[in-house]
Formats: C-alpha cells, structure tokens, sequence
C-alpha cells in the first residue's frame, strides 16, 4: 500500500491567534498577545485541527479573565 502524495501547491496554512506580540505574563503563564500558554504556543503546528479550535475557542475567556485582574 502506498501513501498518498500531497495536493499540489503550497502548504494550507494553519490558523494562529498570534498577533506578534511575544509577552508573558509571569502569575498566569500566559501570552498577553495571543492568551495561550508557552506550551501551547511551542506545539501549536503539532497539534490537529480540532485541537487548535478548542484552545482558540477558550482564548476570549482567558483574555476576558486576564482583563479583570
């Protein structure tokens, strides 16, 4: 059996809340641009789609919280 060769043309591009603004905040651990955490950050193009829906999904809470503080 062998693999299936990729579409042609480039890469898909994977969906980022990244806003390059690169500054952890040290009591939550969290990314004060995008709201992830340094480790979902370092796996982000690792992870599976739906995987990075779930945590996109969450962002606008972690943000909501951080506000509040």
């Amino acid at each position: 059996m062998s693999a299936t060769p990729p579409p042609p043309g480039p890469p898909r591009s994977i969906a980022t809340p990244c806003v390059k603004v690169c500054i952890v905040d040290g009591a939550s651990g969290l990314c004060l641009g995008c709201w992830r955490t340094l480790s979902e950050i370092g796996g982000w193009s690792g992870l599976t789609d739906a995987e990075r829906a779930r945590i996109m999904a969450e962002l606008p809470g972690r943000e909501a919280a951080g506000s509040r503080q």
